[in-house]
């Protein structure tokens, strides 16, 4: 049975039992586009920028949602979060560019990262960024000196680390004790980075920041959390916090399975929402302007991936290869967190599926294996067959390599039958423009 709740809003199968996105034919996109491919159907993009706007605003308009642009972001899709008002959370001074080519309303911009360099806080300082997220000691020093450099007084949110453990995986888990990330409050350096950010003269202390990890399924994580942090900040006002802004960062879930059901937009904006007023209530502290940084949440569910199977290999007994012209090079997170993703054959979308099959890709290493053990139906060999990999949006181009030389595949946005391309197919000479004979 398709798995609707993975693929994006528009995707449907035709007559001929090929998949369609955003009114396109999938192959005849990989026809005219080669593969691999990744799709991105604008509608679902735009209707996920919507929903998170309108579940928190609806509860609480005083609230900014920010896209968080680690997921993945280029200029194609940053004008897209513009135009759908949301800001822009960028984690490198590459991100920032993007935001500057396209004119990001910058004060929207929120700079994040815990080793940022002395180049990019004066790239950020130098454009006119609205926030950059304080996550070091070291950083709050060289931000105070970038500043009074550059004559100006920066605003600044500080990244603290609640110890609370969000229950997804080790790897993406941030907001606990034993993290590069943030100042932990337990050891009483949020405390002290409060203190310095409040008497320093260049910096002007906005507020709190904290991200728990990513994808997170549970909603009790954010309670305790919320309740921790603004404790700590109401503890603080005497010496001279004066809570204006705060974030509880992102981390929303997406399914990436048929049998995986994530709270919805409205399940975590009403926790977030409610979790903050009542303690500001109950700590006697004046309503805060919130931020919510959702990256995977947008734009994950809006993007599927296309292949084309090659080689098929049969171990009796054990397990049956379909190996695909992408893999690890364009979507690393199964080699890397053991994430789980559907799989169907595009181009025979109606058949039965009666074979189990893992998909493996073209690189050379054994960990290279895009979903195991799925049902599809018999696949032969030889180019003739598809194989589409929904909830491929997030994290998949934005942590893409040259691994093995192979060039990064294209983006294309699809809408009511319409195709852009948002991002070329790299060529062999692409990869080689830096190298020095």
């Amino acid at each position: 049975m398709f798995p609707q709740n993975v693929f994006p809003e528009t995707a449907r199968v035709d007559a001929n039992g090929h998949l369609v996105l955003g009114g396109c034919d999938t192959v005849e996109l990989a026809s005219r586009f080669g593969t691999p491919l990744y799709i991105f159907d604008e509608e679902t993009l735009r209707g996920r920028c919507r929903t998170f706007m309108g579940e928190f605003q609806t509860r609480y308009p005083n609230t900014t949602v920010a896209y968080a642009g680690k997921a993945y972001i280029n200029p194609g899709l940053a004008k897209i979060f513009s135009q759908e008002g949301l800001g822009l959370d960028v984690v490198s001074g590459g991100e920032l560019a993007v935001a500057q080519v396209v004119d990001f309303p910058r004060k929207k911009v929120y700079f994040h990262g815990n080793n940022k360099t002395r180049e990019e806080l004066e790239q950020a300082l130098a454009w006119g960024i609205g926030r950059i997220v304080i996550d070091s000691f070291y950083e709050l020093s060289l931000l105070e000196e970038v500043a009074a450099r550059a004559g100006k007084i920066q605003k600044v949110l500080l990244r603290v680390s609640p110890s609370i453990d969000p229950h997804t995986h080790a790897k993406t888990t941030t907001g606990v004790l034993d993290s590069k990330f943030g100042f932990p409050i337990d050891t009483g350096d949020a405390a002290e980075a409060v203190r310095r950010a409040v008497g320093a003269s260049h910096l002007k202390l906005q507020g709190l920041h904290f991200h728990l990890g990513s994808p997170i399924f549970e909603l009790e994580p954010y309670r305790s959390a919320i309740e921790v942090v603004l404790s700590f900040a109401s503890g603080l006002r005497e010496e001279g916090l004066d809570l204006k802004e705060f974030s509880p960062g992102g981390g929303f879930a997406i399914a990436y399975t048929r049998d995986q059901r994530p709270p919805g937009v409205g399940d975590y904006a009403e926790t977030i929402v409610g979790t903050m007023t009542t303690e500001c209530q109950r700590l006697g502290m004046e309503l805060p302007h919130l931020v919510v940084e959702p990256g995977r949440a947008i734009v994950g569910p809006a993007g599927v991936a296309l292949y084309r199977v090659g080689a098929v290999k049969d171990i009796p007994g054990v397990r049956r290869y379909v190996s695909v012209d992408g893999g690890m090079g364009d979507n690393i997170r199964p080699a890397l967190y053991d994430a789980a993703y559907e799989a169907v054959v595009a181009n025979r979308m109606n058949e039965e599926t009666t074979e189990t099959a893992t998909i493996a890709g073209k690189y050379c290493e054994s960990g290279d294996i895009l979903v195991k053990d799925v049902l599809l139906p018999p696949i032969g060999m030889g180019g003739e067959d598809l194989i589409a990999i929904p909830a491929s949006g997030a994290y998949c181009p934005s942590m893409a390599s040259n691994y093995n030389l192979n060039p990064k595949p294209p983006i294309i946005l699809v809408k009511d039958g319409k195709t852009r391309v948002i991002r070329r197919r790299e060529t062999y000479q692409d990869q080689m423009l830096l190298d020095v004979m």
